[in-house]
């Protein structure tokens, strides 16, 4: 009996053993499996770009950008946001990974008042001011007196004066730049008449005005054609262009990313570039 409870004892001791290494083995290969599947969602997760955008034209543009994203093995996702804030909010959490809707002066003033820490990631396209006829339909056809409407508010009115400036029409105080008023004009050979508006106003002066100065959405609103009907607009290597350039915005040290280096690649492809003539003519312009 005692022999017999020596060798019980001795099969319960191996048993045990046996079974401690199968448990052991369990919780070894489910801890495996379990960094596998934490390491493959956030594969995933790197594969998949959110991104916050104003609908037009930014989210038109990023929804044709999804397939060639998808061919470089991304999945991206737009969600459109009706205001100029929470676009920047949802990235600086990190919620989002890119937003594309604003321009640096914007984002820089935004970081400034709000103490984020957003930056450029890429260039994509502006929207140009132009000069359109009012009762005269050709710029060449300027005489002295002519009145030309402008928009009012600041930032508008500098675009709007610049772009006639680089047309001849008059001179600006050397360094005026985007801060420039009617007070900055130094020449102005055709004693031309600046009229100061509201930029939603401008169009409806057209029967009165020789010319009028107006941005991209409000001429297409009053039903212009930016490529076919303007006189004259922004190049890309205007100042203003140069300046107000719509940008992909991230969080600071986002920017070289793999999918945002992909983000911007694809949105600045001959296949978008093509799709922003075509669609917009003129009113929207790649940078290049």
């Amino acid at each position: 009996m005692e022999e017999m409870k020596m060798k019980g004892i001795k099969t319960k001791k191996i048993v045990s053993v046996v079974l401690a290494g199968v448990l052991t083995a369990g919780v070894l290969s489910g801890c495996g499996k379990s960094g596998g599947s934490k390491a493959e969602a956030k594969d995933t997760e790197d594969k998949v770009i959110k991104v916050a955008a104003s609908a037009t034209p930014h989210a038109e543009i990023l929804k044709e950008a999804e397939g060639l994203l998808k061919d470089k093995g991304y999945d991206l996702e737009v969600t459109v946001f009706d205001d100029y804030v929470q676009p920047n909010e949802v990235v600086e959490s990190g919620e989002f990974d890119a937003n594309y809707f604003q321009h640096a002066p914007y984002l820089e003033s935004f970081n400034e008042e709000k103490g984020t820490h957003l930056a450029g990631a890429g260039e994509i396209h502006y929207e140009p001011f132009g000069i359109y006829p009012g009762t005269k339909k050709n710029l060449k056809d300027i005489k002295d007196g002519d009145s030309i409407a402008v928009p009012n508010d600041t930032t508008n009115e500098a675009r709007a004066l610049l772009l006639l400036q680089d047309n001849g029409i008059i001179t600006l105080k050397e360094g005026a730049g985007l801060n420039a008023t009617v007070n900055d004009i130094t020449e102005n050979p055709y004693d031309v008449k600046i009229v100061e508006l509201e930029a939603a106003q401008i169009a409806r002066v057209v029967d009165e005005t020789a010319y009028v100065v107006l941005n991209g959405n409000y001429a297409l609103e009053a039903g212009y054609s930016v490529a076919k009907d303007a006189l004259a607009y922004e190049t890309s290597d205007s100042e203003a262009a140069r300046t107000y350039v719509n940008i992909i915005a991230v969080k600071e040290g986002s920017e070289d990313k793999a999918g945002i280096k992909a983000l911007v690649d694809v949105l600045k492809s001959d296949d978008i570039k093509k799709y922003i003539e075509e669609k917009y003519d003129g009113a929207v312009i790649p940078y290049e």
